[in-house]
């Protein structure tokens, strides 16, 4: 990869982990699309890797806050409210991992192409603008219960399919349970940290296994920019959701869906 490959590909993965418009189909598309060579695994661990720091330092102080709460309370009888959230980011990743271990094999091999993106970042892009239009917005973080939390995970499971969107999906789900955005977007960051982190492992492990020659310096400018943008695009985003909702990404999708169809047909 050249330097500027580089750092599109990094900014583009920051920037699209956290919004809801699907981070793994804008880093499959260069190669569909441009004619770019795949950026390869190891490309891919060192910019997850600088996107979990990302989210790992902007919610620092929550990070500490629930996991102090959820150690004190334990398998206790008097949670707290902290303590019932780590309950319920723990309980919201198991279908992650149920999903993964069943069909990521099937999806690597038959999920990644311009067809399926396109159809997806289309259908969810509606989903998302149906469940923001009629959202009661009535709900913050604290009233998440356990079938809120496992109705969510669920929801998070199925982005394993190219084009969906981790983050989308599950702010979508929290939306239709009636959480306002900002609860919502918050929620499927916490989230995304036990995701992220047990992606970049399982993936670390396969390419401890590969013979291939590694670029540290393709790895390390990847990681820096991935974590720049990643943050900015974290604040960003939460200082502009409850303002401008989801109008403006549900719209991005349904472009850039029907830009792919144009490319998939002609």
């Amino acid at each position: 990869m050249t330097l500027f490959e580089i750092i599109i590909l990094a900014i583009i993965q920051g920037l699209t982990e956290f919004l809801p418009i699907s981070s793994s189909a804008h880093l499959i598309l260069p190669s569909e699309v441009l004619g770019w060579n795949n950026q390869g695994m190891a490309f891919d661990v060192a910019v997850h890797l600088g996107s979990l720091l990302a989210v790992m330092i902007y919610f620092r102080q929550d990070i500490w806050r629930l996991l102090t709460a959820w150690l004190h309370s334990g398998f206790g009888t008097k949670q707290t409210q902290d303590s019932k959230l780590a309950w319920w980011v723990i309980l919201a990743t198991i279908p992650a991992i149920i999903f993964g271990f069943i069909f990521k094999d099937f999806l690597e091999e038959y999920g990644r192409s311009a067809l399926v993106i396109a159809t997806t970042t289309i259908v969810f892009g509606l989903l998302l603008w149906y469940a923001d239009k009629r959202a009661s917005l009535a709900k913050n973080i604290t009233h998440i219960t356990w079938k809120n939390a496992l109705f969510i995970g669920v929801a998070q499971a199925i982005a394993i399919i190219p084009g969906t969107s981790r983050s989308g999906i599950t702010m979508t789900a929290g939306l239709f349970l009636g959480l306002n955005r900002d609860s919502a977007a918050r929620f499927s960051f916490l989230l995304s940290i036990p995701v992220i982190l047990g992606a970049g492992t399982l993936a670390t492990l396969d390419l401890l296994k590969t013979p291939d020659a590694v670029d540290w310096n393709a790895l390390l400018f990847g990681a820096a920019f991935s974590f720049v943008s990643a943050y900015t695009c974290i604040y960003l985003f939460l200082t502009w959701i409850s303002k401008i909702g989801m109008l403006p990404f549900v719209i991005y999708r349904l472009l850039l869906g029907g830009l792919l169809m144009l490319f998939v047909f002609l």
